[in-house]
């Protein structure tokens, strides 16, 4: 059977094999959409961000006075002693950025000595290794299940059955082909087949997700347009050999040469961003429980989201070069429409 975008929209409004209610989109209640309007440092006028030393400054304005105030010989002006302190030219003239920060309210006595700086990092990092350890919440702990278990089910599982698609016998490396498989079937038409089967476990994953079920269907179309291959890209990833260099799938094995051969359309963009703020806060959280019982890992959550940019960029490359192998689009017409 042609797998189609149409044939995908029925796949999304036909209940799921585990489908109970549909969730409704969560809106936090009492949250107001408008954002505090962004602050003024007092001295130079750049972002402040928060009270220093008796006064409204931003980092660089902070950092430059605990460095600059002590001293025991303060900057002089080569000038007037009236030059201009903003956010462009601050750093021209310390002594008048220095005597505006004294102007501006910014105390010496609340500046810290570098020992009594140290002893009181020394006591910040005591009092949060004695804090409890931190705890995923019920209602996040609900949705890593659901995830687990949803990608146990769908994606996992699927490479151990790309051998159903009658590969090429060198898939088989050293192994024997299975006597049952039947004739077998140029290495494009193997991979048209494994390739339209990927995407149906994608769709029946995102299916298993109450969330993404609670968007509207036009929602779930766009959101799987834009990232369905990213989603396999990272799946099919998770079969790649180090010391090999293959994609070792159940009793197949792929080598690379094998393989050379914003979303737009999102109509409900607040209920889409709800959700993937949602996911991000799970996914944060997430690691910093693991995270106590493995401290070298405390940047991957930021690792991860750098590597998104990454991911879209590979995503594109790998449109590109579908459109350049002859007769693909046409065999597995969803990467086609996709693609278009």
């Amino acid at each position: 059977m042609q797998l189609t975008l149409d044939s995908v929209a029925c796949m999304l409004r036909a209940p799921s094999e585990e489908q109970g209610p549909v969730a409704a989109p969560l809106i936090p209640e009492g949250m107001d959409s408008r954002e505090d309007e962004p602050r003024s440092c007092v001295v130079c006028g750049d972002r402040a961000t928060g009270y220093n030393f008796h006064a409204l400054t931003c980092e660089g304005c902070k950092g430059f006075f605990r460095r600059t105030v002590n001293k025991s010989t303060g900057p002089t002006c080569p000038f007037t002693g009236s030059c201009e302190v903003s956010r462009a030219q601050r750093r021209r003239c310390p002594a008048c950025r220095l005597q505006k920060c004294l102007d501006v309210g910014m105390r010496k006595d609340m500046v810290l000595s570098p020992e009594a700086l140290a002893l009181r990092r020394a006591k910040q990092a005591l009092r949060r290794a004695q804090q409890p350890l931190m705890k995923v919440r019920k209602e996040q702990n609900e949705l890593v299940q659901t995830l687990l278990e949803a990608h146990t089910r769908y994606v996992a599982t699927m490479f151990d059955q790309f051998v159903q698609f009658k590969p090429p016998a060198h898939l088989f490396g050293h192994r024997q082909p299975l006597p049952s498989l039947g004739p077998v079937l140029p290495l494009l038409t193997h991979f048209a087949g494994i390739k339209t089967f990927m995407l149906q476990q994608i769709i029946k994953f995102t299916k298993a997700l109450p969330l993404f079920r609670s968007l509207a269907v036009e929602d779930q179309l766009s959101l799987l347009k834009g990232a369905a291959v990213e989603m396999c890209q990272i799946a099919l990833n998770t079969t790649f050999c180090l010391q090999t260099q293959n994609f070792l799938c159940g009793p197949l094995c792929y080598t690379v040469e094998d393989a050379l051969h914003d979303r737009p359309g999102v109509t409900q963009r607040e209920e889409v961003e709800q959700l993937q703020e949602k996911m991000a806060l799970t996914l944060d959280s997430y690691i910093k429980e693991q995270r106590q019982q493995r401290p070298q890992k405390r940047f991957l959550y930021a690792k991860l989201l750098g590597l998104l940019t990454e991911l879209r960029s590979i995503n594109n490359q790998y449109w590109y070069q579908i459109q350049r192998i002859q007769g693909l689009p046409a065999m597995v017409p969803l990467l086609q429409e996709i693609c278009s």
